[in-house]
C-alpha cells in the first residue's frame, strides 16, 4: 500500500474552478422522444442537476425540421417543421436544462452531397445553398425565441458543426469550407440577435492545434468577434477491435492537459481573443461507444483526476454522454456495452456518475488538491474527493492521510465509497451470466449494487487539529464530510446499552 500524508494550515487557499455540472452530452437529439432516454436524463438530473445539454442531429431529417415543397407556381420552397423540437426542448427545460445548441448536421434535402456518418445517417457535407442554410439556422432561432421568449433563448450558446478537422464528420475535412460556414452561421445568428454568444471550431484530437491557430487567423482576417472557442478531449489510444467492442488504454493524464494548455496558449497569442472562454463540449476517457473501459471503477477514478483540473484552462467540460440510448453504432445488445454514458440501460448508474455527484458537491474554499484528492471548507467542516486510480504497474491500495485545522469539538466523518468490492454493477451483471435483456428483479438488484458503501465514525478535533484516514482499494472513489457533531442525547438514552458498535460518547 501506498501511504500519502498531507497537512493543511489555518487560511491554505488552493486554486479549484469546479464547472462540473455546467453541461452534459447526449446522443442525436431525436433520441430525446424515447421514454427510456427521458428516465435516465431525469435520474442524471435528479442525482447530479447539470444547466445545459449538447448534442448531435439538431437539424438531421430525424427530427423533421427542414422540408421542401413546389408552390403553384412550379418554385422549388423551403418550409420548416418544429414539431418535434418543441417536444425535445420542452422535455430539456422541464429538467432544468438549457440547450448548447450544436448546429448541424445537414438536411438531405439542402445537402450538396450524400456523404452521411453513423447508422442514423447524419449528412455531414456543406449546404448546397448558404441562403438556405442561413434561413434554416434564423427561422430555428426565431421559433425557438418566439416559443420560450428572447430572453431565455439568447442565453443559449451556439456552436457551428461538431468535429470539422475529421473527415467524418465534415467532408474531406475541408477547413476553408467550414470556416466559411462559421462565418455564414455567425453572422446569420447575430443578425436575429446580437446576444447570442457563437464559437466554435468544435475541433477533436487531429492536427488541433493548427486548427485552433488558423480558425483564429481567420476569425481575425474577418472581424469575427468571437464569443468562445469549443474543443473535444478524449485520453485513450486507439482501441483494438474484437467482435462488437473495442479495447482501449488510458493515457497518462498530463498529456491531455498539456494538449489543453497548448490550446490555451493559442488563444491566448492573439490580443483581440485573449481569455476567451474555452468550452470543452465533449469529453470522455474513449472515444467510441463500445468501449467497456467506460463502464468500469477504473473510468470513474480516472474521470475524478480529469474533474479537479480541467476547469483550469476550461469555462466548462461536457461529458459525452449522461445515458447510454445512444445508437451511433447501432442499437446496443446488452445493458454493458462500453456506452459512453453515466447511467446503463435500464436506469443503472454506472461508477462515473458517482464521480460526477461527488464532485457536484465540493462546494466551499479548496484547501487542498493533489493528484489524488480535493478538499474545501464547507461551513464549520470540510467536503472532499480522494480516488486512487489504478494504472498498469502501480501499487493498487493507497492511504490517505489529511491533516486538517478543526475546532475542539467532536466531528462526524461521513464517507460515501465507490470501488470495485461495494459498488460494482458490472461485475454483478457478469456473475449473473452477463443477460442482454434484463428481468425487473435483475433491473432492482443492479441498482441495489450501483450504490455506494456509505460509512461513519465519531472523532474528536484536538489541539486545534484533526486527521481524516481514507483507505482506497485498487480505482477507488470516496467522498467524505467532516460535520461538527456535538452530541445532544434525550435524557437516559444511553447507546452503550444499545449496541457495543456505537462510538463511545459522555452520558454523565
Amino acid at each position: 500500500m501506498i501511504q500519502k500524508h498531507y497537512t493543511v494550515s489555518q487560511g491554505d487557499l488552493v486554486p479549484f474552478h469546479n464547472h462540473t455540472c455546467q453541461c452534459i452530452g447526449t446522443g442525436r437529439m431525436a433520441l430525446a422522444l424515447q421514454q427510456e432516454y427521458q428516465q435516465q436524463l431525469a435520474l442524471v438530473q435528479s442525482e447530479i442537476g447539470f444547466r445545459h445539454i449538447r448534442g448531435h442531429g439538431l437539424f438531421s431529417d430525424d427530427m423533421g425540421i427542414y422540408r421542401e415543397y413546389t408552390d403553384v407556381s412550379g418554385a422549388l420552397r423551403a418550409e420548416y417543421c418544429f414539431t418535434y423540437l418543441d417536444l425535445v426542448m420542452d422535455s430539456y427545460l422541464r429538467l432544468g436544462l438549457r440547450p448548447f445548441l450544436e448546429l448541424g448536421f445537414m438536411p438531405e434535402k439542402l445537402a450538396s452531397g450524400d456523404q452521411t456518418i453513423f447508422c442514423w445517417k447524419g449528412n455531414v457535407t456543406p449546404p448546397k445553398s448558404y441562403d438556405g442554410w442561413r434561413d434554416l439556422v434564423q427561422a430555428t432561432l426565431r421559433h425557438l425565441m418566439d416559443r420560450y421568449g428572447p430572453e431565455e433563448v439568447s442565453a443559449w450558446p451556439v456552436e457551428v458543426w461538431n468535429e470539422p478537422n475529421l473527415p467524418g464528420f465534415w467532408k474531406d475535412a475541408d477547413m476553408d469550407e467550414y470556416f466559411r460556414l462559421f462565418e455564414e452561421t455567425f453572422r446569420a445568428v447575430k443578425e436575429v440577435d446580437s446576444r447570442f454568444r457563437v464559437g466554435g471550431p468544435a475541433i477533436c484530437g487531429v492536427d488541433d492545434q493548427r486548427w485552433i491557430r488558423c480558425f483564429l487567423e481567420f476569425c481575425r482576417e474577418k472581424k469575427i468577434p468571437l464569443d468562445f472557442v469549443t474543443r473535444h478531449h478524449y485520453t485513450t489510444e486507439v482501441p483494438q477491435t474484437r467482435g462488437r467492442y473495442g479495447y482501449a488504454r488510458l493515457q497518462n493524464p498530463e498529456e491531455g492537459f498539456q494538449n489543453l494548455e497548448a490550446t490555451r496558449q493559442i488563444v491566448d497569442s492573439f490580443p483581440e481573443y485573449r481569455g476567451l472562454p474555452i468550452h470543452i463540449t465533449e469529453f470522455n476517457t474513449s472515444y467510441v461507444p463500445n468501449c467497456p473501459l467506460h463502464d468500469t471503477n477504473q473510468n470513474a477514478a480516472y474521470i475524478a483526476g480529469q474533474l479537479s483540473r480541467l476547469g483550469d484552462v476550461n469555462q466548462s467540460y461536457s461529458y459525452w454522454t449522461f445515458g447510454d440510448i445512444f445508437e451511433e453504432f447501432g442499437v446496443p445488445f446488452t445493458p454493458f456495452h462500453g456506452g459512453f454514458g453515466l447511467v446503463a440501460n435500464g436506469g443503472i448508474p454506472k461508477p462515473t456518475f458517482w464521480t460526477f455527484r461527488f464532485f457536484r458537491d465540493l462546494e466551499g474554499d479548496c484547501v487542498h488538491r493533489s493528484e489524488e484528492a480535493v478538499v474545501v471548507r464547507h461551513g464549520r467542516g470540510y467536503r472532499g474527493v480522494a480516488w486512487n486510480l489504478t494504472m498498469e504497474g502501480t501499487d493498487p491500495r493507497l492511504g490517505l492521510q489529511l491533516d486538517l485545522p478543526a475546532e475542539d469539538s467532536p466531528y462526524c466523518l461521513l464517507t460515501k465509497t465507490v470501488d470495485e468490492q461495494v459498488c460494482n454493477p458490472l461485475k454483478v451483471w457478469h456473475d449473473l451470466g452477463e443477460p442482454s435483456s434484463l428481468t425487473e428483479g435483475q433491473k432492482a438488484l443492479l441498482k441495489e449494487a450501483a450504490r455506494p458503501l456509505v460509512r461513519t465514525c465519531r472523532l474528536e478535533g484536538l489541539q486545534g487539529r484533526l486527521t481524516v484516514e481514507l483507505n482506497l482499494e485498487a480505482n477507488g472513489l470516496v467522498y467524505f464530510e467532516l460535520l461538527p457533531a456535538e452530541l445532544t442525547p434525550d435524557r437516559g438514552y444511553d447507546p452503550r446499552l444499545v449496541s457495543a458498535s456505537l462510538c463511545e460518547g459522555s452520558y454523565d
